[in-house]
């Protein structure tokens, strides 16, 4: 299991340089020096289903553990951004039967095998609460269905306006208590306005027939709140939000949680390049291993915004004020160091570790920018 999660934090190394960097053993192998047919052959036995259930576990008990901290919820909700994005795979027979690649309009298909991924990831830490992935192509709103069984009572999802769907959005208000959405219309979007108010109004909309027809239970009309914005670049856009009530959801307010959610962008961008190393292709062979992996670099990356999170609270700062990369490089070097020291060490330079990483951070607090997307 650590030798998966390894492969992340340590993209740039090979398999074995990597068990040998961090003294890793087989739990029945005596021999230091492991041949690589033994490794794969372990990774072969392990499966992903460990990995996917040890995620899943971690995930949300480090989500629910951080919602109950200072500052971590906007007016009682948890907050939340669900976005997808793409890797690719090692291009072998296997893995582009299982996950297919994009076809392009020329009639050419792309060189590498892609891997679709989906995330429900929290506004306030950057935590992946819970994720989808598979075959690149099936339909994003098919993942994204199956993220909303994870969405908390109490919260607020935001959505790229890919993913506007009266039956997506419904679906995710009516599965729970005060389960609410904001997603900016698109420039197409037709609707009724149900009041006169100039910039934050009311609007009735048709669901169309063939969503309907998909799904008998879908009403024939739905409402939802318009509030007209302009964004930092200075263009027009309208968002659309299921909390109706104006008084208790200010649209200002509402505005700047839609502002948070581009920094979920950049957390693909720390996966894919900060921690794969620009390699931008996942190095497993076979659609299982591929899987297993896509599980250990999710567990990776959400160890390293557990520790920024924990530093975080205990400074009294936010964690998405902190670097992602100064804290991946730094318990890249600690966890080297670790692999040679005595059990019984452990807690005490865990410790020192959580200190001097605050140290790290806090001297390199992220500025505002910009990133572009990947």
């Amino acid at each position: 299991v650590w030798l998966v999660i390894a492969l992340a934090m340590y993209r740039h190394e090979s398999i074995p340089q990597v068990v040998a960097h961090l003294d890793l053993a087989l739990p029945d192998e005596v021999i230091p020096d492991l041949a690589k047919s033994a490794l794969t052959q372990a990774r072969q036995r392990l499966g992903q289903e460990p990995l996917a259930q040890l995620f899943a576990l971690c995930a949300l008990s480090w989500d629910d553990r951080h919602l109950s901290k200072p500052g971590r919820r906007w007016r009682g909700l948890a907050r939340y951004a669900i976005d997808g994005s793409t890797l690719r795979t090692s291009d072998t027979p296997d893995n582009r039967q299982h996950f297919g690649a994009q076809n392009y309009a020329s009639g050419a298909v792309a060189n590498y095998p892609q891997l679709r991924l989906l995330t429900l990831t929290s506004l306030s830490t950057h935590l992946v609460r819970e994720t989808v992935f598979g075959e690149y192509g099936k339909n994003e709103m098919r993942y994204a269905q199956a993220l909303l069984r994870s969405v908390p009572d109490h919260s607020l999802t935001v959505f790229d306006k890919g993913f506007f769907s009266a039956e997506l959005l419904l679906q995710l208000q009516q599965g729970g208590t005060e389960r609410h959405w904001l997603i900016p219309a698109k420039r197409n979007s037709q609707w009724e306005r149900l009041d006169p108010q100039p910039s934050d109004y009311r609007v009735r909309m048709k669901v169309s027939p063939q969503a309907r027809e998909a799904n008998p239970a879908l009403p024939m009309y739905w409402e939802a709140r318009a509030i007209e914005t302009v964004s930092r670049h200075g263009q027009r856009r309208i968002l659309l939000t299921s909390m109706l009530d104006t008084r208790h959801w200010p649209a200002k307010e509402i505005a700047e949680q839609y502002q948070a959610r581009w920094r979920i962008e950049t957390s693909y961008r720390e996966l894919k390049q900060d921690m794969l190393g620009d390699a931008l292709t996942l190095r497993s062979g076979t659609p299982q291993t591929v899987r297993q992996e896509m599980w250990g670099a999710l567990l990776a990356y959400n160890l390293v915004r557990l520790e920024m999170a924990e530093v975080a609270s205990e400074v009294g700062v936010m964690p998405t004020e902190l670097s992602f990369t100064v804290a991946l490089h730094y318990l890249r070097y600690e966890w080297s160091w670790m692999a040679t020291s005595s059990p019984g060490t452990l807690p005490a330079r865990l410790r020192r570790l959580r200190e001097r990483l605050g140290d790290q951070l806090l001297s390199k607090q992220r500025r505002g920018r910009e990133c572009p997307r990947v």
